[in-house]
């Protein structure tokens, strides 16, 4: 699989590349934001990782204009500990994010959880809910007949409702499910991801697919065809 490493750190590149290269992943670099660009049309990584302190264009101007025309997943680095630049890079869709400082052993580990995660990684059969229908094999998912345009993590999180469609699940289940046990993830990020995807979802004309049970959790709501 091949990797877009977008920083303009030149060391930080090297460390990171090499991680990466080891762990059997194709790298193409990037020190500033418009040759990210270029490369992401160029190149059609799997998984862009991305840092948001870039020359030229920083990380949140060229994730808007990535998303524009593809739903790669986005991985961002970020030496900006704050939690808003955080769920406004989510909002933007980003799947993910790591904060400087962290080991590369961290950030191999965050690529492989979202290339397993978009990748399909054993669940392939379709599922299907009244008018949605996704395709975690092609990671497609239509309702209505029209085809939406989710990032991974927001197919993920449809995936996961879909899949038990009836069940109420906590967001901190939730977060296990598509993050894995103990992430770090924190109910603002899931929340950042759910707020897009509802409103994609209302766009398509299902404003209810997803029913907030108070106290509780997520679940599917009524199905309607």
């Amino acid at each position: 699989m091949k990797i877009l490493l977008v920083d303009d750190d030149p060391r930080l590149r090297d460390l990171v590349r090499l991680a990466l290269e080891r762990a059997d992943y194709e790298v193409v670099t990037a020190a500033d934001g418009r040759i990210a660009l270029v490369h992401a049309a160029r190149e059609r990584p799997d998984l862009i990782v991305l840092d948001i302190g870039l020359p030229e264009m920083d990380g949140f101007e060229v994730c808007r204009r990535i998303r524009a025309a593809s739903d790669v997943p986005i991985l961002f680095l970020t030496a900006r500990d704050d939690e808003i630049d955080r769920i406004v890079g989510l909002e933007l869709g980003a799947d993910d994010y790591v904060t400087k400082p962290f080991s590369p052993r961290e950030l191999v580990a965050r690529t492989r959880a979202i290339l397993k995660r978009t990748g399909g990684g054993t669940a392939t059969r379709r599922l299907s809910h009244g008018a949605i229908t996704l395709d975690p094999a092609a990671c497609l998912c239509s309702a209505g007949g029209t085809e939406l345009a989710l990032t991974a993590m927001e197919f993920s999180i449809l995936a996961s409702l879909c899949k038990n469609p009836t069940q109420v699940f906590a967001k901190n289940r939730l977060l296990d499910e598509i993050w894995g046990p103990g992430s770090q993830v924190s109910d603002r990020t899931l929340d950042s991801h759910l707020r897009n995807l509802r409103r994609k979802l209302a766009d398509a004309g299902l404003p209810d697919a997803i029913e907030t049970v108070h106290g509780i959790g997520l679940k599917m709501g009524k199905a309607e065809k």
